[in-house]
């Protein structure tokens, strides 16, 4: 039987001589086939705006799990929760240092080493949620934190925290397993709600991390900071090995462990959606790193001379643009994600305008966080919503090596940022900002139908 050429065809989308929207078919499954040609609704790499019936037919997870919204808060809460661990050593780096007698460049090392544990968990366990019971998968992982973290917090030398670091950062993408699980435990309606809701606990995690570490810092000491994360892990560990379901959603598999990487590199050489949408997030992340690794930098200077304290309670105000993620999650699910990506990467564009004034007035500077952090994660859940609608059954390599171009773009925004500043100040750093913003915005022009 033919199928009925969809009203929405694009010639973006891989297509047969009748119309069929037909899928790569060199991409294993979870099951280790092949992906066969399927006919159905059609997303665009242009827009998205087009929800897939495929992604309807397959999330069979959530068929008999109800996902109640006291679960999705469970969710957001443990996917802050983990990804904080990546962003506490931040403001305790001196802290550490004089404790263990390191020096300036082997502190340095604490944060370089957290961040490429995790960008290699990204790429070598996050994809493990496809072929895995990502129950057992996800508990393990939060349980093996826990370890990490009291390595961290007992550490009396150099050596012994730097790997506690470094395993911290690998353990610490347990958050995107917990994202991919979410969204294929959600019925395909409400997707986008569902990753919007658990995205905003991922972002508030970052933001406050450092305002809580400092302050904890401040009344018991670096250490009881990872002592007290460990003791959360390990609480959040047992609520959901008791709440999420007994069997975590991934099928027997015969595809190995090579071949799931293999497979993750050959879902970005076929589909034109996910390469855009990788693009957009490295972009969105290098302006939002852009920004928060270095607006410390002038409020610690004249006219503000702003304490450490006072400097981390910024995050408070980035808060308020993260909640509003479920909005964007909220006009996916009603068809409408390119205009929400162009809208918000308008914005983010127009942040960078107040957040130019900030050593004129601290309203202005509130005002450019407030935007650059809702149009960052309306970007960012408009991203994550489109590309696991592509292959639910590859979720998790979907989400993590997407997320790897976030690891690109954070580190390209926070390096670029923060030695522009040395030779040019706060305006050039600015300007570097807005122009990652308008090369995400001119992307966006161009993805015409």
């Amino acid at each position: 039987m033919r199928c009925r050429r969809s009203a929405s065809w694009s010639p973006w989308v891989p297509h047969s001589h009748d119309g069929c929207n037909m899928l790569p078919s060199g991409i294993p499954s979870a099951t280790g086939s092949k992906m066969k040609p399927e006919c159905g609704g059609v997303l665009m790499p242009g827009n998205g705006d087009a929800v897939t019936r495929r992604a309807e037919a397959r999330s069979g997870e959530g068929a008999a799990f109800v996902l109640s919204r006291g679960v999705v808060l469970l969710f957001a809460v443990a996917c802050g929760t983990a990804v904080a661990n990546v962003y506490f050593a931040q403001p305790l780096l001196v802290t550490m240092g004089h404790d263990l007698a390191m020096s300036p460049a082997l502190v340095g090392s604490v944060v370089t080493l957290t961040h490429v544990g995790y960008g290699l968990g990204l790429f070598f366990l996050v994809p493990l949620g496809d072929v895995a019971d990502r129950r057992r998968l996800i508990v393990g992982q939060l349980l093996l934190l826990v370890v990490a973290l009291v390595v961290v917090a007992t550490a009396h030398t150099a050596a012994v925290l730097l790997a506690g670091m470094a395993a911290t950062g690998l353990l610490a993408v347990v958050t995107q397993t917990l994202v991919a699980f979410a969204a294929s435990l959600a019925p395909p309606a409400e997707r986008g709600r569902v990753v919007g809701l658990v995205t905003s606990g991922v972002v508030i995690g970052i933001l406050l991390a450092r305002t809580a570490s400092g302050l904890m810092a401040d009344l018991a000491g670096w250490r009881s900071v990872y002592l007290a994360s460990a003791s959360l892990s390990a609480v959040l560990a047992l609520v959901l090995h008791r709440v999420l379901p007994r069997h975590g959603g991934a099928p027997p598999t015969t595809l190995g462990y090579g071949q799931l990487l293999r497979s993750t590199v050959t879902l970005f050489a076929r589909e034109r959606l996910l390469r855009l949408r990788a693009l957009f997030g490295l972009l969105i992340f290098a302006a939002f790193s852009t920004l928060w690794s270095s607006v410390a930098l002038p409020l610690s200077e004249a006219p503000y001379f702003l304490p450490h304290s006072a400097i981390g309670a910024l995050g408070m105000i980035g808060v308020a643009g993260a909640l509003a993620a479920t909005v964007a999650g909220r006009l996916n699910d009603r068809g409408l994600s390119r205009r929400t990506t162009g809208i918000a990467l308008a914005l983010l564009a127009v942040s960078w305008l107040p957040l130019a004034f900030t050593r004129g007035s601290l309203w202005a500077l509130a005002l450019g966080v407030v935007l650059l952090d809702l149009a960052v994660q309306a970007v960012h859940v408009t991203n994550q919503t489109l590309i696991y609608a592509l292959h639910p059954e590859a979720g998790s390599r979907l989400i993590g090596g997407y997320m790897v171009f976030y690891s690109i773009g954070s580190a390209t925004g926070a390096i670029a940022a923060t030695s522009l500043y040395a030779v040019a100040g706060w305006g050039a750093v600015c300007a570097l900002g807005a122009g990652f913003s308008c090369l995400g915005l001119a992307l966006w022009a161009l993805m015409t139908d």
